[in-house]
């Protein structure tokens, strides 16, 4: 065994907590240090170049290999801490290896964070008595998070944050929702408890769905949970009648078009704020050509993930038009797929004539360079483009 890995197996026998590789081999390479903090299951890495920070999470028996390629390589120092000593390996460009090793008083010892979802406030607070995180698996009978079901309970909390963002200090009466394409609908139940229970605002929901089995088992759900505001429909976006004023429209997964059915309705509706997770972006991939980005078209998978950017961005623009301020965000779905953009639009009678002109123009600059049309336009065209674009 070498001088190297003795040291090495040293510091990992005494279970170290935290590790921080650093002293760039060359001031070139990508990673300026990297910090490696222990959590419930695993060790969390955190890559860290001049701007940004990279994670991953690496297994305890991978971890020797991955500090043994990361020394010499690309670091020449390692630190390590563990309960009540610190550890320090360093290495010369010439491969002489320097090991420590101390007792470190108490005031001296760095504060160890072994929670793999690092403590913070989430909205959906972990002991709360939520009857659908149970269902889901992800909260026990106690309100405890199931170990292996943190991502999901992060990503669940992340969709309310983007909800509570936008909601704010507004105050209804009553919030009135429309939520298309749920499927299970958890996130539909989730949202009602949102607003019941944290928000303490009264609100009315109807979720719809084009399944007479998930609808069925839905209200059987929110009977059982005692959500009496909140009720599932047979029915599709696209033509349905509300009985009421909407304020917010959700739609969740809705399939290629079907989404620009919700996103229209909504419009027609004046509802004052839109939450869209798109899915199966396949329209204007059918449509996509063009002589002067051809590289976009040439490959399968570019063009697809090219049309699917696209559409979205398209969609941002026109609900801009439409007078609502729009972001496109990153909303990693209980999946783990690919599909992780999130629509957000909240209704700005502020917007300026100019920015929705611009933006209207902007959309048809795209639609000639791809030769495509889509579907949102097409509706916005044929009933609102001379009324709220202003051209």
């Amino acid at each position: 065994m070498t001088e190297f890995t003795q040291a090495l197996s040293a510091i990992l026998a005494d279970r170290p907590q935290k590790l921080v590789l650093s002293k760039q081999v060359s001031k070139t390479q990508t990673y300026r240090k990297a910090i490696i903090e222990k959590k419930s299951d695993c060790y969390q890495i955190a890559n860290y170049t001049e701007k940004q920070v990279f994670h991953e999470n690496c297994d305890t028996d991978r971890l020797a290999d991955f500090l043994s390629d990361a020394m010499g390589s690309q670091f020449l120092q390692l630190n390590g801490w563990s309960e009540g000593k610190e550890h320090q390996l360093l290495l010369s460009k010439k491969g002489t290896v320097t090991y420590k090793k101390k007792v470190l008083p108490n005031a001296a010892r760095p504060k160890m964070n072994s929670e793999h979802n690092r403590k913070k406030n989430y909205l959906l607070q972990e002991g709360s008595q939520i009857p659908p995180l149970v269902d889901m698996g992800i909260f026990t009978k106690d309100g405890v998070v199931v170990r292996t079901m943190y991502d999901k309970f992060r990503q669940i909390n992340r969709f309310i944050e983007l909800i509570d963002d936008a909601v704010g200090s507004v105050d209804k009466p009553c919030w009135h929702i429309i939520d298309f394409g749920r499927g299970k609908s958890y996130l539909t139940f989730i949202l009602y408890y949102y607003f019941k229970e944290i928000k303490k605002q009264p609100v009315e929901i109807i979720g719809l769905d084009l399944k007479a089995d998930v609808i069925e088992k839905c209200n059987v759900a929110a009977k059982t949970y005692g959500y009496d505001h909140l009720r599932f429909e047979l029915g599709d976006i696209n033509g349905y009648h509300a009985p009421f004023d909407v304020d917010m429209v959700v739609t969740l997964h809705a399939c290629d078009t079907a989404t620009d059915y919700a996103l229209y309705n909504a419009i027609c509706w004046n509802a004052d704020m839109i939450f869209s997770v798109p899915c199966c972006q396949h329209e204007l991939n059918g449509q996509m050509k063009t002589e002067e980005l051809a590289l976009f078209t040439r490959y399968g998978i570019v063009q697809e993930r090219m049309a699917a950017l696209t559409t979205d961005a398209i969609r941002g623009n026109l609900l801009t038009c439409m007078g609502y301020k729009t972001q496109l965000l990153e909303f990693v779905d209980l999946s783990h797929t690919p599909k992780n953009l999130l629509i957000r639009a909240v209704k700005s009678p502020s917007m300026s004539k100019k920015t929705r002109r611009t933006q209207w123009e902007e959309v048809q600059a795209a639609m000639k360079l791809f030769h495509v049309t889509p579907t949102l336009y097409k509706l916005l065209e044929k009933n609102f483009c001379q009324d709220k674009t202003e051209k």
